[in-house]
């Protein structure tokens, strides 16, 4: 995992104008258990091409993540795409959260998004499903980087492995 974190990190990083093609299709997504706050904090770091031609599919025209009529456009899709839910209990099924989106940042030829998730419990394992820009691009690949009760973990997930459970 150290080695795909390495990866992503030399991909994401690699210098480019807005709009640029490029070769692979990743996301990172920082989550962060904090027990003070009782809640997930996230980050989620797309290209900006790839996010704007995501959010303007069904649209009238392609949307521009400057503009203020994206923001709940990338709130729906952060939705639709990223859901985390806590343990079952015996006999119970899995406890959905609800994921808060906090607003969007632009960052040279990408975009973060930001979004916290209460939780109702303190805990040590999560589920996450991301499915971001599968639709999309059938080489996507989302890579998860989280920290929680002192432990370090990492994810990735594509196309055929959507979901990770993650132990804190």
């Amino acid at each position: 995992m150290r080695r795909i974190l390495l990866l992503s990190l030399v991909l994401l990083g690699l210098p480019g104008a807005a709009g640029t093609r490029h070769a692979y299709h990743t996301s990172i997504l920082e989550l962060k258990l904090n027990p003070q706050k009782q809640q997930v904090e996230l980050a989620l770091k797309v290209f900006t091409d790839d996010f704007s031609r995501a959010l303007s599919q069904g649209q009238a025209k392609a949307v521009d993540l400057r503009s203020p009529g994206a923001l709940p456009l990338a709130e729906l899709y952060l939705h639709q795409h990223l859901k985390l839910s806590l343990p079952a209990a015996p006999r119970q099924p899995r406890r959905p959260l609800d994921v808060q989106f906090l607003g969007l940042q632009p960052e040279k030829d990408a975009y973060w998004l930001y979004a916290k998730v209460p939780l109702p419990r303190p805990t040590k394992e999560l589920l996450i499903q991301q499915d971001m820009l599968l639709e999309l691009f059938s080489d996507q690949m989302n890579i998860v980087n989280a920290e929680g009760n002192g432990k370090k973990i990492s994810a990735l997930l594509r196309s055929g492995h959507e979901e990770e459970v993650l132990n804190f």
